[in-house]
C-alpha cells in the first residue's frame, strides 16, 4: 500500500527557486511522485510513495523556513496515483489574484471536524463551498451554497455580486484540504465580516474523522490525482477523470454518447477544437500502447 499526503504551509520564502533542487532530489531519491508548488507565500502539494519515502520528503519540507509546524492529510492508495514528480515555481500556491490577501496576517476561526455539523446545522450560519463547480458537482455538504466558480480566482467577483445576501450572517466555508479557505476567510475579514469560520483540515479531514453514520457530507470529494475522488474513510471513489478537461466523470457520464476516454466528456465536448481532439486521441492511443507494454506513458 502507498501513502498519499496532501499538504500546504503559508510562510515567507525569500527565494523559492533556491528550494526547488533540494526537494526535487529528495523526491527522486525516495521514489516519491506528485506535485509541489513553491511561491513566496509558501508551499502546497500532494505527494505519494512508500511510508519511508513520504516521511523523508515531509521531513525535508519541515526543515524549510517556517515549515516546522507543517500539517498534512494522509490517505491510502493501492497504486501510484501520479505519473511523475513535479516541483514548480508559482506566484501563489493557490491562485486568488488578490495582492492584499495574506493568510499569515489573519484567517477565520478554525472549526474541528467533530464540531462542524453543529455549526452548519445552525440556521443562522451560511455555508459556502469555495471549490470549483466541477468539484461541487460530485459532492458537497448538505445545504451548502455553490458559487458556481470555475476557478478559485473567480471567488472575489462572486462575493462582490452576492455579499448583500449574507449581511449580518455567520459565514462558514470549506474546501478540499483547507488552503483555499485560508485565503477566502482572510478576504472576507478584509471585507468587513466579523463572524467567519472554516473547516480545519478541509473535507479530507472531515471524511477521515467523522463516521458516515454521523456525516452531513453528500457524495464524493474530488482529489487532484488519479484516484479522482474519495469517500468516507478516504477510500477511493468510482469516478474517472476526463483526459481533456480533467473534470470528474461519473459512471453515467462514461456511458454518455459524448464521452470518449482520453478525448472528451459531456462537460467539455464543445470546449475543444477538432485538432485538439485529434491530439488527445493520439495521446490516449500512446497511453494504451504503453499500458500494454507494462509501462506508463508520460502523458498519463
Amino acid at each position: 500500500m502507498l501513502i498519499v499526503a496532501a499538504l500546504y504551509q503559508f510562510t515567507r520564502f525569500a527565494d523559492p527557486a533556491a528550494l526547488r533542487p533540494g526537494l526535487t532530489e529528495v523526491c527522486a531519491t525516495e521514489g516519491v511522485k506528485g506535485s509541489l508548488l513553491l511561491a513566496p507565500e509558501g508551499i502546497n502539494g500532494t505527494i505519494a510513495g512508500t511510508r519511508d519515502g513520504v516521511d523523508a520528503v515531509l521531513a525535508a519540507i519541515r526543515a524549510l523556513p517556517g515549515c516546522a509546524g507543517l500539517e498534512w492529510k494522509e490517505s491510502p492508495a493501492d497504486a501510484m496515483p501520479f505519473g511523475r514528480m513535479k516541483v514548480r515555481l508559482k506566484r501563489e500556491i493557490v491562485t486568488m489574484g488578490q495582492p492584499d490577501v495574506d493568510p499569515l496576517a489573519r484567517v477565520g476561526n478554525y472549526v474541528q471536524p467533530k464540531d462542524w455539523n453543529a455549526l452548519i446545522a445552525d440556521p443562522d450560519t451560511v455555508v459556502i463551498d469555495t471549490r470549483n463547480d466541477y468539484e461541487v458537482a460530485i459532492g458537497t455538504f448538505q445545504d451548502a451554497i455553490d458559487p458556481g466558480t470555475r476557478a478559485f480566482g473567480e471567488f472575489p467577483v462572486w462575493w462582490q455580486a452576492n455579499k448583500d445576501r449574507f449581511a449580518g450572517k455567520r459565514v462558514a466555508m470549506f474546501c478540499t484540504g483547507g488552503i483555499r479557505c485560508e485565503k477566502s476567510t482572510n478576504y472576507l475579514l478584509g471585507q468587513g465580516l466579523n463572524e467567519v469560520y472554516h473547516l480545519k483540515g478541509g473535507i479530507l479531514k472531515y471524511l477521515e474523522e467523522v463516521p458516515a453514520s454521523e456525516s452531513l457530507w453528500q457524495g464524493e470529494c474530488f482529489v487532484f490525482d488519479d484516484r479522482v475522488s474519495v469517500g468516507h474513510g478516504l477510500t477511493p471513489g468510482g469516478l474517472k477523470s476526463c483526459g481533456a478537461c480533467r473534470r470528474p466523470v461519473t459512471e453515467a457520464g462514461q456511458r454518455h454518447p459524448d464521452y470518449e476516454e482520453g478525448v472528451c466528456c459531456p462537460g467539455c465536448v464543445n470546449e475543444y477544437s477538432q485538432s485538439d481532439r485529434d491530439r488527445f486521441r493520439e495521446r490516449q492511443r500512446q497511453m494504451d500502447l504503453a499500458l500494454k507494454r507494462g509501462a506508463q506513458h508520460l502523458g498519463a
